[in-house]
């Protein structure tokens, strides 16, 4: 197989950020009625915000983190135009120092919504300053250094920040115990996702029809960014290849040419299910092998191809690696092997509970490291 005709420097269904994007906030709703999606959270920010307006107060701070592309800075903003106050936006990246973080908050008015993007990433000086001006709407500031150095403590203003981060793990434990709200945002259904390509291609003046939104909406990989993305693209066929109507034609001409199937994978996706399949005959294999194989980073794999992969349960983790899955099987449209249960216990058991000949116990590996080392 040759790796140089899929080499790619972007994907065209990456969650992250991408440069045709630039455009994406003027899509962004600004009122609950324009969003879709994320009932449950949805359903219990309006009425935190409704009670918090009642009571003359600023909203508790807010914690949203789940994959990239799925709203988290829309609801942002759609959270402070509810409350009726401007939305300060920043980067967790962007406050290097103690001070750069005092003078955002000093400058914020009372009931002010702070967004910061990536808040996992803040730096650890940083995020102390941060702790009391969340519990206390103060800043402690050291003035003087050695033993003339003092404490002086500047109240704020009663704000409301907004943390987004798609590594919830990586926040510290007192910081994330100190947002009095934590939504984790899911990945969105086709029909909201169809809801969402109607209205953004009467936005941008894109004719669409009701088969072109199905057979969009269910190849996005329940992500919004991605599925604007993808509607933006397939305008460009339906005014060269079409009459200017994505339909039915057209949105599975455009997604054929892009190489996503029906599921939403890409060549990168498929090209790592075959090599599990072929090269390790269904696995386990480890990733640093598997990384060798498809010529990609160890690290791309595990965060950007792996997740969706195991969400749509092709592929499976166990003790010993990576494991392709009876679905993943199925959709490469090869034969599923007799021996798929024993690979996916990991550990060579199989479900009957017995132990297959090539199983080696842990108690026998810690024997043999235990003799090696005597």
């Amino acid at each position: 197989m040759d790796f140089q005709d899929f080499e790619q420097d972007e994907r065209m269904i990456a969650r992250e950020r991408l440069p045709e994007d630039r455009d994406e906030k003027g899509l962004r709703p600004l009122t609950w009625d324009d969003y879709s999606g994320q009932k449950q959270v949805t359903d219990n920010l309006k009425i935190f915000i409704e009670a918090a307006m009642r009571r003359g107060e600023a909203l508790d701070h807010c914690l949203l983190y789940g994959p990239p592309g799925l709203g988290k800075t829309t609801l942002a903003g759609i959270i402070a135009n509810e409350m009726g106050v401007n939305l300060r936006i920043t980067t967790g990246p962007a406050i290097e120092k103690a001070g750069d973080l005092a003078a955002l908050l000093t400058n914020l008015q009372e009931r002010e919504v702070l967004f910061i993007d990536e808040i996992h990433r803040l730096n650890r000086s940083v995020e102390e300053v941060l702790y009391p001006a969340m519990e206390d709407f103060a800043l402690d500031i050291m003035i003087g250094k050695g033993p003339s150095a003092r404490s002086i403590r500047i109240d704020l203003p009663k704000f409301t920040l907004i943390g987004a981060t798609t590594r919830a793990g990586m926040l510290s434990a007192p910081l994330r115990d100190r947002f009095g709200m934590v939504h984790r945002l899911e990945l969105y259904k086709p029909e909201e996702l169809r809801v969402i390509l109607k209205r953004d291609a009467d936005i941008l003046g894109i004719g669409i029809d009701d088969e072109g939104l199905d057979c969009l909406a269910c190849r996005s990989r329940g992500t919004p960014r991605i599925a604007i993305r993808l509607l933006k693209r397939l305008r460009d066929y339906a005014e060269v290849r079409g009459e200017g109507i994505i339909n039915k034609e057209i949105a599975e001409f455009g997604l054929s040419q892009l190489a996503i199937d029906n599921m939403g994978l890409d060549h990168t996706d498929r090209r790592i299910m075959t090599s599990i399949a072929e090269k390790f005959l269904g696995g386990p294999v480890g990733l640093e092998t598997l990384a060798a194989c498809t010529g990609e980073d160890a690290g791309t794999i595990e965060d950007v191809y792996e997740p969706f992969l195991m969400q749509c349960g092709f592929i499976a983790k166990t003790p010993r690696g990576r494991v392709l899955a009876p679905a993943g099987w199925k959709h490469l449209g090869l034969s599923c092997p007799a021996d798929i249960d024993r690979k996916l216990s990991g550990l060579g058991v199989s479900n009957s509970g017995e132990i297959t000949d090539n199983q080696i116990s842990i108690d026998e590996m810690m024997d043999g490291r235990n003799g090696e080392k005597s």
